[in-house]
């Protein structure tokens, strides 16, 4: 399954901050500016669409995420992570508006082991030998997840943001974004096997 949640720190660089924000400042008055930074993160953005929602799902919406952030390029506050944590809040609420599906898909995968719509992730597959066992029971967990709790866990163990980063991609407080994600935590770690608790935070 696409979705394999290793829980850890992240690592705080994500993106060349620098270029996003010139890139930003300069398409407000040359719209051809922002080209870079679609090219820059539409790969993340889609790859993160993907994890959550599919394939089909990823290439219809993520082309929709740089349409809203291009539409509201004027309004963007540089931060921490470039333009990358402001892309996958946009990517997130689009996220929310197919929540059933996703639920859906993990409900399935959960019951059946078989997830047609995601491939196979291989890095994260090379991370965590059993990732193919655990699969079923990790899509299960985050299935039993509210929306607040899979949101912010996905953002920081699939997209890679700190917490700090994925707060403001939600437009929520600090201490909001880090008690959802403790709650989500402590929820896998109850639903999952007692051999992987060991390898779900690091």
């Amino acid at each position: 399954m696409g979705v394999v949640m290793e829980v850890r720190e992240p690592t705080p660089a994500l993106g060349p901050v620098e270029p996003d924000v010139e890139a930003i400042r300069r398409s407000v008055s040359d719209p051809e500016a922002f080209v870079a930074v679609f090219d820059r993160h539409f790969d993340a953005v889609h790859r993160y669409l993907h994890r959550r929602l599919g394939r089909d799902l990823a290439d219809e919406l993520c082309a929709e995420v740089f349409t809203r952030a291009f539409a509201s390029r004027g309004r963007f506050t540089p931060h921490e992570g470039g333009a990358l944590p402001w892309l996958y809040g946009i990517a997130t609420n689009l996220v929310r508006r197919h929540r059933r599906t996703e639920e859906r898909r993990l409900r399935a995968y959960a019951r059946t082991g078989l997830d047609e719509a995601v491939s196979v992730d291989e890095d994260a597959v090379t991370r965590r030998a059993d990732a193919g066992l655990l699969g079923p029971a990790l899509a299960g967990a985050l299935a039993a997840l509210s929306r607040e709790e899979r949101d912010a866990l996905c953002l920081v163990a699939l997209a890679d943001l700190t917490q700090e980063q994925a707060a403001l991609a939600l437009g929520v407080p600090l201490g909001t974004l880090s008690s959802r994600v403790t709650r989500a935590r402590s929820r896998l770690h109850a639903r999952l096997p007692d051999h992987v608790h060991g390898t779900e935070e690091r």
